[in-house]
């Protein structure tokens, strides 16, 4: 199934620009022109934007009552469409009404089986409730399903560093940017109708730390650099093990780098 997106097509971006656009004109009163009968041709009406997309547009705008509202309608008009029952689940998902988007996600993966970002999302749900084998179990699924989509993994990573299963964690983190160099770019987060959650529930200077190496492996020292001191500032304590980790060979003789893992001097005692 073609996944979809909460992008808003560029089309609708012209049809609302131009109705501001097209009330601001005036015609000019000019007496030196030569009068005319003939009319100018009348407009083409704009196309009016459905109400899939306006519902869409409305989760944009995190007005989420009224996309559910419209999604409600689109499901009892289409019982049998899977995106729509997944969307009304994230309608109720960004209301924190987990139950009944978890039965509408349910919905949406029973009408299609192979319809990954309805597993995946079933998956979020678990994690939220720190159910986290069973998420864990859902968004590998999901993978089975679209082998090649960074957000899946992204949260397979996060369900994995909530069961401590760190070695794992890291392994679909790095795949997670093997597909998509920038995934942990919050602006690149996938709206629309797959769910990723980001929470940390705790320890989150080893979460820093596992993001440093993952983008160490992967050889981004800017974004290593960057969870590096993260993780020194939340405190984590096995910041030494850098030095010795194979994983961050590549990045140990950046300045930067030592300078984070140098020891902070001892504060001269005074009489």
């Amino acid at each position: 199934m073609t996944r979809h997106c909460l992008a808003i097509p560029a089309a609708t971006f012209f049809v609302i620009s131009s109705l501001y656009s097209t009330s601001a004109q005036t015609q000019p009163d000019n007496p030196q022109l030569p009068s005319t009968n003939v009319s100018a041709p009348a407009p083409k009406p704009a196309a009016a934007m459905s109400e899939e997309d306006l519902a869409r547009l409305y989760l944009i705008k995190k007005q989420y009552h009224e996309a559910e509202e419209i999604f409600r309608r689109l499901t009892l008009e289409q019982p049998k469409n899977a995106v729509y029952w997944n969307e009304l689940g994230i309608s109720f998902h960004s209301q924190t009404e987990l139950a009944l988007a978890l039965k509408c996600y349910e919905k949406s993966a029973k009408l299609d089986s192979h319809y990954a970002d309805a597993v995946n999302n079933i998956g979020t749900i678990w994690y939220e409730r720190k159910k986290y084998p069973k998420a864990i179990r859902s968004y590998k699924k999901a993978i089975t399903l679209h082998d090649d989509f960074a957000p899946f993994y992204l949260n397979l990573g996060y369900a994995y560093f909530g069961e401590k299963e760190y070695e794992d964690s890291i392994t679909a983190f790095r795949k997670a940017l093997q597909i998509d160099p920038e995934s942990f770019d919050p602006s690149r987060s996938h709206a629309g109708t797959v769910i990723q959650d980001r929470s940390l529930s705790s320890e989150r200077g080893r979460f820093y730390f596992l993001l440093a190496k993952s983008f160490a492996q992967a050889g981004n020292t800017e974004r290593c650099v960057i969870y590096l001191k993260k993780a020194r500032d939340e405190g984590y304590t096995e910041m030494h093990t850098v030095s010795s980790d194979p994983s961050f060979a590549a990045v140990l003789k950046d300045p930067v780098v030592q300078e984070i893992l140098a020891p902070k001097p001892a504060e001269t005692a005074h009489p």
